[in-house]
């Protein structure tokens, strides 16, 4: 058993309750970032007089040494030790010596452990956000090219009025825009360093915290040191955004889902991101859609179990929180795989632009605006909505759309309509009059990917 700790201890720590303490089987994955942060301690101690620049010299060397073996697979991380740390130190003494021994001067585990994973997190927020921009311009290549595409925009799952696809894509355009904006107030909000802060109290060695805060990348060190060691707020935030970028993709998967479906036929998804039954040999499913919806949930766990465990936790470091990395490691590969397999599955995606405009036709999307063709004729709204209604009904009877009717058709039921009711109901018409901001239209589309793309410049 490879531990920091056992000076006042008589005996050995129970088999059992041993590995039920240890973290190694997880925490290993901070490998990285927690040579990272003792480098930086080092440089900082050798700085301040505490450590020789020999001795700096000598850990720093065994240190690079160490991760170098690791990530050349020479040297595997044993899970004997009982985290990490204790393995990096371990095997620092091991090769180094009594220099080794030093590594640990004015550090706990609290602030180191609060560091490594606080590191982490930072790294992987950027990383997922570089998945995000990858999507948005996804999103905005397919707006560029379908800002003529027509199709029903829906309420209720009921066909409502007639939009574009790029318009419909611009509304997830939206929602991953915010997705991005989050991530980038996170990381603002934890970039902060908490090396230094010792167990709970800080330390009486002369520390220069805003060295090791500059020499790891973070703007500041934290201000409390108790706050310092016991602070999980970021991963929980993280954790928050994570689920809303999921809800986002969620949602987004349903429809493709749908979309994908005999009766829609929208889309037809790539050969590489469908599946087949092992039973009936005409089925292509939308597997990665349907996964992506399910690992929402889990997700979700994440979140709901990191906010469970801290509920209940007195300042400051408690064991409790080490139930935070198993969760939050998931929670960030389960979003960035599918985050990357779904923004594949639309990239390759084809769009069925025909059967999307009759679904719009067939749909009576186009009802609205030939109820606004009645009172642009001076008839009243609440009448024109009556009279329309009658159209509908007539025309499901008849099985046609409004675009299909007989102008002597119109007029039976209302002698208002005149032959310009045909523009006004045509697919094009009804889109493209709608040129307010955020609005479907041609002009409004176009004005909407000039602002998008200047945005993906400034990412």
């Amino acid at each position: 058993m490879a531990q920091l700790w056992g000076g006042r201890f008589t005996k050995e720590t129970d088999q059992l309750v041993y590995n039920f303490n240890a973290s190694i089987s997880f925490d290993k994955k901070l490998y990285a970032q927690d040579i990272r942060g003792s480098i930086a301690h080092v440089m900082m101690l050798a700085k301040q007089g505490i450590l020789t620049d020999a001795e700096k010299d000598q850990i720093i060397e065994g240190l690079e040494g160490i991760l170098s073996d690791i990530e050349r697979g020479k040297l595997v991380i044993s899970e004997q030790c009982e985290d990490i740390h204790s393995f990096v130190e371990a095997t620092l003494i091991e090769r180094i010596g009594n220099a080794g021994k030093k590594l640990h001067t004015g550090r706990s585990r609290n602030d180191q452990v609060a560091l490594d994973m606080k590191m982490y997190a930072r790294d992987e927020v950027l990383l997922v956000d570089n998945l995000i921009e990858d999507m948005l311009h996804v999103l905005l290549s397919i707006m560029e090219e379908n800002t003529e595409t027509f199709m029903p925009g829906f309420t209720h799952l009921q066909k409502a009025q007639p939009i574009t696809l790029a318009h419909h894509m611009g509304a997830y355009f939206e929602m991953f825009r915010r997705d991005h904006e989050r991530l980038k107030s996170i990381y603002e909000r934890m970039d902060t360093c908490p090396l230094g802060s010792g167990a709970l109290a800080g330390t009486t060695y002369p520390l220069d915290r805003e060295y090791s805060a500059t020499l790891l990348g973070f703007e500041k060190p934290t201000m409390n040191s108790m706050d310092g060691v016991s602070d999980r707020d970021y991963l929980i935030e993280f954790l928050s955004a994570l689920s809303v970028i999921m809800m986002h993709l969620s949602r987004f998967s349903e429809e493709v889902i749908i979309w994908n479906s005999n009766e829609y036929q929208f889309v037809e998804i790539d050969d590489a991101y469908s599946t087949g039954s092992s039973i009936m040999p005409q089925k292509k499913n939308p597997d990665i859609a349907e996964l992506v919806r399910g690992k929402t949930g889990r997700v979700y766990g994440a979140l709901m179990s990191l906010l469970t465990t801290m509920k209940g936790i007195p300042l400051a470091y408690n064991k409790d929180m080490q139930e935070d990395k198993e969760m939050v490691f998931d929670a960030i590969d389960t979003v960035k795989d599918c985050l990357t397999l779904f923004t594949g599955m639309i990239r390759t995606m084809q769009f069925k632009k025909d059967r999307m405009e009759a679904s719009a036709k067939n749909g009576f999307t186009n009802a609205t605006d030939a109820a606004d063709y009645l009172v642009n004729h001076g008839v009243p709204f609440r009448d024109a909505h009556g009279i329309v209604g009658q159209l509908v009904l007539y025309c499901i009877q008849k099985g046609i759309a409004l675009d299909d009717m007989e102008l002597s058709e119109f007029q039976e039921i209302s002698p208002v309509f005149e032959e310009d009711i045909y523009e006004a109901i045509r697919m094009d018409t009804c889109v493209n009059k709608r040129v307010t901001t955020g609005a479907p239209g041609k002009a409004a589309m176009e004005e909407a990917i000039e602002s998008y793309k200047k945005y993906l410049q400034e990412y």
